[in-house]
């Protein structure tokens, strides 16, 4: 089968398309023939072994691999079609088509991907194609994980800093579904796309500072590792919560300090990235609240293109790779 590769950690040009063997599942395993696959940050940052948050930088290098990446095929987020199963699986049947998470196996930038039946997928919502689809389970599980968390009421105020990127976008169109009312900020270039999935209002960051507005909200989503915790904090309104999507190690110790001892609410907790909240984002998506956030949809011989294209932040929502044959 064909596959997108990598021998070395490198820039988007280290990622090679060639044949390797097809996997083949176990008794527990389920075959799936990949259709489209998410090219997220996450997968840059292993490609490459870059990252702004630096505190995990060498438990993940012993993870990931010291020299080399022991895992070649990456590919966390996906959608495509069972076809095969082993001995044991009762959850789902050949020709079903699917979507969810290939977690710390990835494997979705090849033809096949072989998973346990016990993994984050469930059948695909009927109203997206397989690109749409795969560009949901990253920035969904996540932005439903933090916001549910936040307890969000109706006419309560949200701003979202990152709105434009895969969490950040799924981000705006859930705590609109929960009745926020929803300030987004990113680039100037993200602007319209974020008024269209429904954004209240919108802040260009290289033109004012977003916590610096003298505007109070009860919820504050942050996707930007640098940002001044303290500001934030200062931003909330009496008893507002403040979830972090990519936190320092000093933030993590801030946040437990501030929940402990004022009447805010500090949130840091990783996505567990459930079966559940799949299944939740399904029935979102199927009922209109959730839509599409696709950029644009690369080939597998433009996979160096389509990490660059997320690397250098122009994208409006996700960027996805069709896998094999896919149109």
């Amino acid at each position: 089968m064909k596959a997108i590769t990598y021998s070395h950690y490198g820039p988007p040009e280290v990622l090679q398309l060639r044949d390797i063997p097809k996997p083949t599942p176990r008794d527990d395993e389920v075959l799936i023939k990949v259709q489209a696959a998410e090219a997220t940050k996450s997968d840059c940052e292993l490609r490459s072994f870059s990252y702004a948050v630096k505190w995990f930088w060498l438990p993940l290098r012993i993870a990931i691999g010291i020299t080399r990446p022991r895992r070649q095929v990456l590919g966390g987020y996906f959608a495509g079609e069972v076809v095969a199963l082993g001995k044991d699986v009762t959850q789902f049947s050949v020709g079903e088509q699917v979507f969810g998470s290939a977690g710390i196996r990835f494997g979705a930038y090849g033809e096949y991907v072989a998973l346990p039946q016990s993994y984050t997928m469930v059948a695909k919502p009927r109203n997206m194609s397989f690109a749409q689809a795969a560009a949901v389970p990253l920035g969904g599980l996540n932005a439903l994980h933090f916001l549910s968390r936040a307890n969000i009421q109706p006419g309560q105020k949200v701003l979202i800093n990152g709105a434009g990127a895969s969490i950040g976008a799924h981000a705006v169109q859930i705590a609109k579904a929960m009745g926020a009312q929803v300030t987004a900020v990113d680039s100037a270039i993200k602007e319209q796309f974020l008024y269209s999935i429904g954004a209240d209002h919108f802040i260009d960051y290289a033109k004012q500072d977003c916590l610096a507005t003298g505007r109070k909200y009860d919820v504050i989503f942050n996707m930007v590792p640098h940002t001044s915790y303290s500001a934030a904090i200062a931003a909330l309104n009496p008893h507002g919560r403040y979830l972090n999507g990519n936190p320092r190690l000093a933030v993590m110790l801030r946040s437990v300090l501030t929940s402990r001892f004022s009447d805010k609410t500090a949130i840091f907790a990783f996505a567990g990235e459930t079966r559940e909240e799949l299944t939740t984002l399904k029935q979102m998506i199927e009922a209109g609240k959730v839509r599409s956030i696709v950029d644009r949809v690369y080939t597998m011989e433009q996979a160096a293109q389509a990490h660059s294209r997320v690397e250098t932040e122009q994208r409006n929502g996700a960027v996805v790779i069709a896998i094999g044959d896919a149109p």
